[in-house]
């Protein structure tokens, strides 16, 4: 099921694994090869990770499984069983006929993420194993700037849908909207072109979904933001694509600590002061205020128009 100990270094290049943490990785493999019990729990984490329907916003939840490594092996064993699965999930995209830069650049979130580790504690690892069971089940894809995420609207975003006339139950499809880490400026201009693509990838490869808006749960759509920022800002010309479905009461400020600074458990006191963004976060919770996660929407459709555009350009590609 794990690549052998020549081609592994190659996989884990394709997932975008830092170069600093291949040579471990490898060494770390005879590990798990040489123990049967860690290879049942490797298989039955794959197993479990492909099980189920897709497209629901609720994957399965691997955690318990990770948690069943043992201790030194708990930030790196994640690691290998999405490196197993990849297969799977190559094969799944194939069947959906998504080409593979896009995959390659989806499953190269599970990279960004270990990079994040080790920024915030300096050894490989990876504590997003919950996250990226997404992107190995073909649930989420990188397009450009911003991922994309089949989802189904729930009971408290549905109905504030509809009311904007838009035709929306409880479990109609949606695509929920994340912004990763690790790649440049949001522009309004990479949004921009990240949502063309994503109208024409979903009507192309997902063409039975056709989901009717696009949500967005982020500390970047809490409105406090516009206290601090200037108009023009590329955050909040972000959030002036949205609409809001609610707002939130419990405040989430390792949040924007976290995204922002690297690590959730920065003392307050000692946050940098070196961009607006930086500024604007480290100050109102100096000041005792506090971050909550924004809930945004705006309508996507998906029409005759995307689909041909959708087949057009597959074809070139082709």
């Amino acid at each position: 099921m794990l690549p052998d100990a020549d081609d592994l270094p190659g996989l884990l290049l394709d997932l975008a694994v830092p170069h600093e943490d291949i040579n471990g990785l490898v060494a770390q493999r005879r590990r798990i090869t040489r123990d049967p019990g860690l290879l049942r729990l490797l298989e039955e984490c794959v197993e479990e990770l492909f099980r189920g329907p897709e497209g629901t916003g609720h994957p399965p939840d691997l955690a318990e499984l990770f948690d069943g490594a043992p201790a030194d092996l708990n930030r790196t064993f994640p690691v290998y069983v999405f490196a197993a699965a990849v297969p799977r999930a190559l094969d799944r995209h194939r069947e959906r006929g998504i080409p593979p830069e896009i995959s390659r650049r989806t499953l190269a979130d599970l990279g960004r993420h270990m990079a994040a580790h080790r920024r915030r504690h300096g050894t490989t690892g990876v504590r997003a194993g919950r996250w990226l069971v997404r992107h190995f089940r073909g649930e989420l894809f990188q397009l450009g700037r911003l991922q994309f995420e089949r989802a189904r609207l729930g009971r408290r975003s549905a109905p504030v849908i509809a009311a904007a006339g838009l035709d929306a139950v409880p479990g109609t499809p949606c695509l929920n909207l994340h912004i990763p880490d690790f790649l440049g400026p949001l522009t309004p201009s990479a949004c921009d072109r990240s949502l063309v693509w994503a109208r024409e990838f979903f009507a192309l490869h997902f063409p039975e979904e056709r989901p009717v808006a696009a949500l967005c749960h982020s500390w970047l759509l809490d409105p406090q933001l516009r206290r601090y920022l200037p108009v023009d800002s590329n955050i909040i010309r972000f959030q002036d694509r949205f609409h809001a479905v609610r707002e939130d009461s419990e405040p989430a400020d390792t949040e924007p600590v976290q995204f922002v600074f690297g690590d959730p458990d920065l003392a307050v006191a000692q946050l940098p002061r070196r961009t607006s963004v930086e500024r604007a976060v480290g100050d109102h919770l100096r000041a005792g205020g506090h971050w909550y996660i924004g809930h945004g929407w705006f309508p996507f459709p998906v029409g005759q128009a995307q689909v041909r555009r959708a087949q057009a350009r597959q074809a070139t590609v082709e």
